[in-house]
């Protein structure tokens, strides 16, 4: 067993209704980082998993005639349909309704109750259902609220948990611990905005619905989201209090919460401060990702610019589209998603780009040298190596990687494709072959099936199902990221049968297919 481990966790999605692309964007984006760390040899516990308690989705089951469990089991399954379908490796996937999860948080409740950061109260305000918040008077517009529902007013005894008491000694760790909030624009953020004044007590129960997770003291208390989903991150490691499992002890702190820039909150102020009750350590790193945009405007299910994963798998395939959210969406801004701007991606980088690669390659080498790729290296005859171009993604890759620049990575890839077809073009091997230059033309197509090699590798991390079928038109037996640190690896043998690895779609047609 490795004794490099690492935790990786996404946002538990909300059961109250199907996630689109914006929603999903997260678990691949945390599936591409899980992978490359296996492939770097950690122990890796990648978690995630529902959020399944509160008003809205009380509302909706009733909305639909059926028991809340009944609507939350249909949602939480089609949820994870959806994750498996865009072939994403989690370890585990914790839902909010498992007996544990329930059990382990009315324990923590009762902790922070018997520590004195918890106390009843009373609170009164406008209540917002779609944003499951109370509201301050700058939050609402026009009447509605962030979500663009009406908030009503509403009056109720709440458990209250005193933020201001870790308030300073939070901040402290913030600026003594510079990487645990990442991107720096949200560290910015939270330190001169949401910490800037005293915090005020916040509300975790409810008496006004019913479906969650009863305070034992005080059943009439429904415990609120901040402890009750945010608690999922240490509950799927097996944590009770005073109860150390083995799970907590190999992976707690978590390395990464990969989460949405817009519940940055939550995870940097509520759930800091409620581990700190607990006594437990902080995770290390809390890393708020960008929104994915349609057209440059907001996902919004009332505006109807919404995409959803099934329909961008139909008409692109899997790896297309994790290609594409994961090279698209940029590091600390939003990035953008249209039918357009996925053809066109889907057309210049991998069907004209890698797919091109290698089909050509193994085009030439069928064609020049009967299937047999020679293992040939002479000293360089061109204006530039493919070999030091491939072995200089090692260091670029996995320091894009280990800072979370997934896009930025996969760049470095597209890269040293892109040199590799345009490597073709300057030892012309069609001329090579008809002047009967054997060794350079062996050494050529040798150069381009070990790049191929190196970049399939790479690959596993991203569209793991392309990188696989490279694997077997080229024959490829080591996959190890070890073996992309020396070129000569591949050993003299035939290739397999090509086959296209991405479809070239003619624009017009393609639109008027999806859209009709």
């Amino acid at each position: 067993m490795s004794d490099k481990r690492y935790y990786i966790s996404t946002a538990i999605a909300y059961a109250s209704a199907i996630p689109h692309i914006g929603n999903v964007y997260e678990i691949i984006l945390a599936d591409a980082i899980a992978r490359y760390k296996r492939m770097q040899g950690y122990d890796v516990y990648f978690q995630t998993g529902t959020d399944e308690h509160g008003q809205k989705i009380e509302n909706n089951a009733k909305n639909q005639d059926l028991p809340p469990k009944d609507y939350v089991d249909m949602i939480a399954s089609e949820i994870k349909r959806i994750f498996d379908l865009v072939d994403v490796s989690y370890d585990k996937f914790v839902r909010t309704t498992d007996t544990f999860h329930k059990e382990s948080v009315q324990e923590i409740f009762d902790i922070l109750l018997k520590n004195d950061d918890i106390y009843l109260g009373k609170y009164e305000g406008w209540y917002s259902i779609a944003d499951e918040a109370f509201l301050t008077k700058t939050e609402i517009v026009d009447g509605k609220g962030p979500s663009g529902d009406i908030p009503v007013w509403m009056s109720e005894d709440t458990y209250f948990f005193r933020l201001s008491k870790y308030q300073d000694r939070l901040i402290k760790h913030i600026q003594d611990h510079p990487e645990f909030i990442e991107p720096e624009s949200r560290r910015n953020e939270v330190l001169n905005n949401f910490l800037s004044e005293k915090l005020p007590d916040l509300s975790v129960s409810r008496t006004s619905f019913k479906w969650g997770i009863n305070v034992k003291s005080n059943p009439d208390h429904v415990i609120y989201v901040w402890i009750d989903a945010l608690s999922n991150y240490i509950t799927g490691l097996g944590y009770k209090p005073g109860i150390n499992t083995s799970s907590m002890e190999k992976f707690w702190p978590a390395d990464l919460h990969l989460i949405g820039k817009d519940i940055m909150r939550f995870h940097v102020i509520y759930w800091p401060m409620i581990l700190m009750s607990l006594g437990l350590p902080l995770p290390k790193k809390i890393f708020g990702h960008p929104w994915v945009l349609v057209d440059k405007n907001k996902m919004s299910k009332s505006v109807g610019n919404t995409l959803y994963t099934d329909k961008l798998v139909q008409h692109f395939g899997v790896d297309a589209l994790r290609y594409y959210v994961l090279h698209e969406i940029p590091y600390g801004q939003d990035g953008n998603i249209t039918y357009e701007l996925m053809i066109e991606r889907n057309n210049s980088d991998l069907a004209n780009t890698l797919g091109n690669l290698v089909n050509r390659t193994i085009g030439m080498v069928k064609k020049y040298q009967n299937g047999l790729v020679k293992k040939v290296q002479i000293e360089e005859p061109f204006e530039y190596s493919l070999k030091e171009k491939s072995l200089e993604l090692y260091d670029k890759v996995t320091n894009l990687m280990d800072n979370l620049r997934v896009g930025d990575a996969l760049e470095e890839l597209m890269n040293v494709a892109r040199a590799a077809n345009k490597y073709i073009d300057l030892s012309e091997p069609w001329n090579l072959f008809k002047n009967k230059n054997e060794e350079t033309l062996s050494h050529v197509l040798y150069s381009l099936v070990e790049t191929i090699r190196i970049l399939a590798v790479y690959l596993k991390a991203f569209i793991p199902k392309t990188a696989e079928k490279i694997f077997n038109q080229l024959n490829i037996s080591d996959q190890t990221l070890e073996s992309v640190k020396i070129f000569g690896v591949y050993q003299e043998q035939e290739l397999g049968i090509a086959e296209v690895l991405f479809e070239r779609y003619d624009f017009e047609k393609k639109i008027k297919e999806i859209i009709g």
